[in-house]
């Protein structure tokens, strides 16, 4: 059995993609940072924590974890929740470079070994007006994303380019790496 230890929409969305039947289920993680926890040790420390906190509900199964943060000049940058803060981030980050830390894990819940590893995305933004701003938050509102866009869709049209291996790890399931993961576990996306 395969578990997203997730309810994220976004995450679903790109699981949904391999093709291979999975359930879902919320973890009870308190997502805050630890004073002075780099972005790397946040996101590998709660992506394995989403994954053990639904893991006793699936004693034989393989469960992903994962979580993303956005950092501007080595500074976390949550999700906005409003507007005010949405424009804060897209002026702060017009013409500047966010990275993205995209942590995953894969729990076997029967040998309770942790797969864990982290995925770097760098977005270099345009330099952006505030109409620019305004006009795509109109659109949008992607006030639950960390770096206030949304990369899937006309958040793209805020990017000069992206350097990452996985452009799914920047909306935030690192999909290339995660099927290496489940093939090393015996589930075989590809089928062969």
């Amino acid at each position: 059995m395969l578990v997203l230890a997730s309810t994220s929409p976004y995450r679903r969305a790109l699981l949904e993609r391999l093709g291979i039947p999975f359930h879902t289920a919320a973890p009870a993680v308190d997502e805050g940072a630890r004073p002075g926890e780099p972005p790397q040790v946040l996101v590998l420390r709660l992506a394995e924590a989403k994954a053990r906190a639904v893991a006793g509900q699936y004693p034989d199964a393989l469960i992903i974890g994962s979580d993303q943060v956005a950092c501007l000049d080595g500074e976390i940058l949550g999700k906005p929740g409003t507007r005010a803060r949405a424009i804060a981030q897209l002026e702060r980050a017009s013409g500047r470079t966010l990275l993205f830390q995209t942590g995953l894990c894969l729990l076997n819940t029967k040998t309770d070994v942790a797969q864990t590893l982290v995925e770097p995305v760098g977005v270099h933004m345009r330099r952006l007006t505030r109409a620019q701003i305004d006009g795509y938050l109109d659109r949008e509102q992607p006030f639950d994303c960390a770096g206030s866009f949304k990369s899937e869709s006309l958040g793209i049209a805020l990017f000069e380019r992206i350097e990452c291996d996985d452009p799914n790890a920047l909306i935030g399931l690192p999909l290339i790496r995660l099927t290496r993961l489940l093939e090393a576990a015996g589930i075989t996306p590809l089928g062969a």
